[in-house]
């Protein structure tokens, strides 16, 4: 593959030595915590959590929303702590400040109490009292253990290698993909299994052979099957037709019955129209762009949704050519969907799996 095109240095900064060298991010965790992949985030405070095992004091109250059917765990003031919408596996729980940011490619920061996990079944009306939610939700409420932001900023700019037990690097500052002849535009069709350099069998039993010149490389969509599929182990498609989960490519994701669109695709194509109101995104939700004519009415791009960053704007992490790599960073438009920016000028739809 042809080198990675050079980024800008970064600025050096101080991290704790069970977290391992690291330039993207401050991190503040508790020296007793050792886990097997390095956290990625900085935990600044402490909601008023009971022992670590998900029980808040006070009274709870679960109640239901509409638009999309949700449920919504409130704390004895009326906030919220937890998110569960109808049909989905991501739930959005109130946990430690954390400080997400890429100074070497962008001032934006995000300092957010949302963590974003997968539950093992998709939400349906009154799960709160089965079991399995009661298990799950006893372990992951409060717990600081890696969910997909944390994830998701393991392949940013200054990243660190990662091996797990067979020696596969598994996360690590990622590139998009190698250049294409021309020796400008870079080639996209990145997956998961090439960034890992691996063959990968799918469960339909279909097996996808890893391309060396491709090594180390996640576009747009790769990256988001690598942080909700590979790590997370949300169900993935080895194609947009083969086998049942998240679809390879940004317009397979967007138009997929997977999930729930809380925000639908609107408007005459190719171009459809920008959503007029995004107040209904969550944090964790998946934000889909039109931004090529020569793809006809497809979805070009897709990100992960990480809400407010410091500064009040709606902001996002995803691989992209002009950073060659993932990214919340500001090379080829900021990473924003409110104002009139490149991307938010091209936003079109979101998914919640």
């Amino acid at each position: 593959m042809p080198p990675k095109k050079k980024r800008p240095v970064l600025h050096a900064v101080t991290v704790l030595a069970l977290l391992g060298a690291s330039g993207y991010l401050t991190v503040e965790l508790r020296k007793d915590e050792q886990d097997k992949t390095p956290a990625t985030q900085a935990v600044i405070d402490e909601p008023n959590l009971e022992n670590g095992t998900g029980q808040q004091s006070g009274k709870q109250t679960w109640e239901r929303l509409k638009n999309p059917a949700r449920t919504i765990l409130r704390g004895d003031n009326g906030q919220i702590l937890a998110t569960f919408t109808d049909h989905a596996r991501t739930a959005t729980l109130r946990g430690p400040s954390r400080t997400f940011s890429e100074p070497a490619n962008t001032k934006s920061k995000v300092i957010t109490e949302d963590w974003v996990r997968l539950m093992p079944e998709p939400w349906a009306e009154g799960a709160e009292k089965e079991q399995w939610f009661k298990d799950w939700f006893k372990e992951n409420y409060g717990s600081k253990k890696e969910d997909l932001f944390a994830i998701a900023f393991q392949y940013v700019t200054g990243a660190p290698v990662k091996k797990d037990a067979q020696g596969i690097p598994y996360a690590g500052d990622a590139v998009f993909g190698p250049f294409k002849p021309d020796g400008v535009d870079r080639l996209e069709q990145n997956d998961f299994y090439d960034y890992l350099g691996i063959s990968y069998t799918f469960r339909d039993g279909t097996t996808m052979a890893a391309r060396k010149e491709r090594y180390r490389a996640l576009d747009c969509s790769g990256f988001i099957r690598m942080v909700m599929g590979y790590r997370a182990r949300y169900p993935l498609m080895a194609s947009n037709s083969l086998g049942d989960g998240l679809p390879r490519t940004a317009n397979g994701m967007a138009r997929s019955k997977v999930g729930v669109d809380v925000i639908k695709i609107q408007g005459p194509g190719p171009w459809y129209t920008r959503p007029t109101n995004i107040d209904v995104l969550q944090p964790g939700d998946l934000l889909f762009f039109k931004m090529d004519h020569r793809t006809g009415d497809h979805m070009d791009h897709v990100a992960l949704y990480l809400g407010l960053d410091t500064d009040g704007h709606r902001v996002f992490v995803s691989s992209r050519k002009e950073q060659n790599g993932p990214t919340i960073g500001d090379n080829g438009g900021v990473s924003r969907i409110d104002g009139n920016g490149f991307y938010a000028g091209l936003f079109r739809s979101a998914k919640r799996l």
